[in-house]
């Protein structure tokens, strides 16, 4: 082991920060709110989700999957059964439900400006998890402003805004 000198100050190195959500409150990462968000939605499309149908809709492999569903099970998001699937609970339910609406008004928000949501659906990926409660509620005013103003189509470009 080294010894350190004061020529040789001692330097930590920080761990990189989980990205975790606006609403992290429980831990909750992006990550896991992706998964929520997909759960919530195959509960609604088809009474129940399993692990295969998780993975498939997420893009991701089945043993990633099961690790996570069974994470979200510990934190009290899921009711899991091994070889039987799942539903989300209350909170869990809470949870995914934020993030649709996020999801929604953002996707409202970007039709609104005259954007294809599914052209840009990377944009609305990130912020649905970082909006504050206030920002959300700004941006959903800014959706119903647009609705009530619609921009002319073809939006023509601010004279003070050069496009990259």
């Amino acid at each position: 082991m080294a010894r350190l000198t004061a020529k040789t100050p001692a330097r930590s190195v920080p761990a990189a920060p989980r990205k975790r959500s606006a609403h992290d409150r429980a831990g909750v990462t992006e990550s896991m709110e992706d998964y929520l968000e997909c759960i919530f939605d195959l509960e609604s499309t088809k009474g129940y989700a399993c692990v295969s149908d998780v993975a498939e809709a997420l893009r991701l492999n089945r043993a990633s999957t099961s690790i996570m569903v069974k994470r979200l099970g510990k934190l009290g998001f899921l009711r899991y059964e091994p070889y039987r699937g799942f539903a989300l609970t209350p909170e869990g339910s809470r949870v995914a439900e934020k993030i649709r609406k996020r999801h929604a008004m953002l996707a409202d928000l970007f039709h609104l400006m005259g954007l294809d949501h599914r052209d840009h659906l990377s944009d609305i990926e990130g912020p649905e998890h970082h909006l504050s409660d206030r920002a959300f509620r700004r941006f959903a005013e800014l959706a119903a402003h647009l609705r009530q103003h619609p921009f002319p189509r073809p939006a023509a470009p601010h004279r003070s805004f050069t496009p990259i």
